[in-house]
């Protein structure tokens, strides 16, 4: 019979970092959360048998990736709207959302907890090296993230994933190239921001409050994109984006719109709130990217479930 307490004891202080692993695989918090529940359950499973060959964590590790692997059997990779291909959006014309797409999703830090104590707090959980990742196939994707990020040698990789050295070295050359390639930058993280890029972020936040379209072309970068799936479009400039906010945001007036600062992918964020009656409901979540002293991206995300993750509330009044 399995001793819950002495499972618990072993795995339950990996459960953030694995979190955070099955986002970087998935692309998808809400999908990292999901398999987490499988990965739990299976070693739950298996904990009988572990006999120490290994440390408990690179066990977990092992059934985690594996886990993950099954999930992304068939599955297109989840893009942003950036990473289709297709040329920027007029903001003049009609947004229509793609819903049979899946589009890479934002990590809310507090779906995490804090991760002061843990590897995550170390790690870069970016939202640009996250979208390059989906670019790459399930297994190159397991071995960039176990080799680079976590650290593990190639041994350990090539045992964890069933592969030979030779192969698991070939896939991280493969991998280093394709996400060399093509990773857009992110921001400075939001733990790191100078007083200069905080006051943009504020600036950011009160004039979508005060319905300031100025204010918000005043914030961002001549050539900033704005992107925001499920919508496959996407806006290039900052000009480009204040007509964008003009024609498309359903807000009218000051007051309509209520900001709630948090933090996605070590990035600043706010989760954007629409009126309603004498109320104020979820919205988007803006998650934004500062490079000297402006605002050079920012991805809106219209699932109400990312809300919940970053322990945002339903509602405001």
């Amino acid at each position: 019979m399995i001793d819950e307490p002495s499972f618990e004891a072993a795995t339950a202080s990996y459960r953030a970092e694995l979190l955070v692993h099955c986002y970087r695989m998935l692309g998808s918090a809400t999908d990292a959360e999901d398999v987490l529940q499988e990965v739990y359950l299976r070693a739950w499973k298996a904990f009988h048998r572990f006999e120490g060959r290994s440390s408990v964590r690179t066990w977990m590790y092992t059934i985690a990736t594996n886990t993950c692997l099954t999930a992304l059997d068939g599955r297109s990779r989840r893009p942003l709207p950036t990473g289709l291909g297709t040329e920027p959006s007029d903001p003049r014309m009609p947004v229509i959302a793609a819903e049979e797409r899946l589009w890479l999703q934002p990590l809310p830090d507090a779906a995490i907890g804090d991760p002061a104590d843990t590897v995550v707090g170390r790690e870069s959980v970016g939202l640009a090296m996250v979208a390059a990742m989906q670019d790459l196939p399930a297994r190159q994707r397991a071995v960039l993230i176990l080799r680079e990020v976590l650290a593990f040698s190639a041994v350990e990789t090539a045992d964890l994933l069933g592969m030979s050295v030779a192969a698991t070295n070939s896939a991280l050359a493969r991998a280093r190239r394709t996400v060399g390639e093509g990773t857009r930058q992110d921001g400075r993280r939001a733990s790191e921001l100078t007083d200069t890029e905080r006051a943009v972020f504020d600036e950011f936040c009160r004039a979508f409050a005060d319905h300031d379209i100025d204010g918000v072309v005043g914030v961002l970068a001549d050539d900033a994109v704005w992107e925001m799936p499920p919508f496959p479009g996407w806006y290039r400039g900052a000009a480009e984006i204040g007509v964008l906010t003009a024609m498309q945001c359903p807000a009218a007036a000051a007051g309509d719109i209520r900001m709630v600062p948090t933090v996605c992918n070590g990035l600043p964020a706010a989760g954007m709130y629409m009126r309603d009656g004498d109320v104020w409901r979820r919205f988007q979540l803006d998650v934004v990217s500062i490079v000297r002293g402006a605002v050079v991206h920012v991805g809106a995300f219209f699932d109400d479930r990312l809300f919940t993750l970053a322990r945002l509330p339903e509602t405001l009044r």
